[in-house]
């Protein structure tokens, strides 16, 4: 009987145990987001841009807001700061004149929104106690496995 006893304890017990050691969800902070999904995809609309590849960047530029989008969804405030207030007031018309000049196939437009762009991101981390980050328009690939100029066979 006392067997049995511990072993229905023991069998009531693991399960709980379990569930107590389980971790919590991964949550990314501010800075694993924009490290990982914004930073990335602002540095390849820059080379696409760049290159004059209009497809890629037509699609990076998609691939940036919605990196955006996903960073006001998992962190709506931070800071005690509204993020979709904060991405409105500076990156919303810069992005909507970069997509304009894609559109376009302008290289001056595309170049001098993609610079208002990155200035845009700078005035954020200003405007966030955060001066030390600056962002800049890309002068080199760190992606050497894909190529950004127009490539067609």
């Amino acid at each position: 009987m006392k067997s049995t006893l511990a072993i229905l304890a023991m069998a009531i017990s693991v399960p709980s145990m379990a569930i107590a050691q389980t971790p919590p969800p991964y949550q990314p902070s501010m800075g694993d987001l924009m490290v990982t999904i914004v930073q990335p995809r602002h540095l390849k609309l820059g080379l696409a841009g760049q290159a004059r590849n209009w497809d890629y960047a037509d699609y990076a530029q998609h691939e940036l807001e919605e990196s955006l989008e996903a960073v006001e969804k998992h962190i709506p405030m931070w800071r005690n700061l509204d993020i979709a207030a904060l991405m409105a007031a500076t990156v919303k018309q810069p992005l909507e004149a970069i997509e304009k000049a894609v559109k376009a196939k302008s290289a001056a437009a595309f170049d001098a929104s993609f610079k208002q762009l990155t200035d845009a991101c700078n005035a954020c981390h200003q405007s966030t106690n955060l001066p030390a980050i600056v962002i800049k328009v890309p002068d080199a690939s760190a992606f050497p496995n894909q190529e950004f100029r127009v490539t067609r066979p």
